[in-house]
């Protein structure tokens, strides 16, 4: 499976709550599409929101966060970590 970074916009003022909720959003789902989402950060100052998983395609990732009512405005592949 491959690893993808998706990026969220618009989210200025998120919570630490509210990043969690959406998380676990993501989590009661994932299964559905073979999706694993290992972690999410936040920025609540510029509303940027990123999510890092392992899935079998970034569209599986899009499918996810759109059930979850938070859709993804980005989704870029890691090809590479350290």
């Amino acid at each position: 499976m491959a690893k993808f970074m998706d990026v969220h916009h618009g989210m200025k003022g998120i919570t630490k709550e509210a990043l969690m909720e959406a998380h676990r959003a993501d989590l009661a789902i994932q299964a559905d599409e073979k999706v694993q989402f290992e972690r999410a950060w936040a920025d609540p100052a510029s509303g940027e929101v990123y999510c890092l998983s392992e899935a079998p395609s970034a569209d599986a990732v899009r499918r996810i966060h759109e059930r979850a009512g938070h859709p993804a405005d980005e989704i870029h592949p890691v090809p590479l970590m350290v």
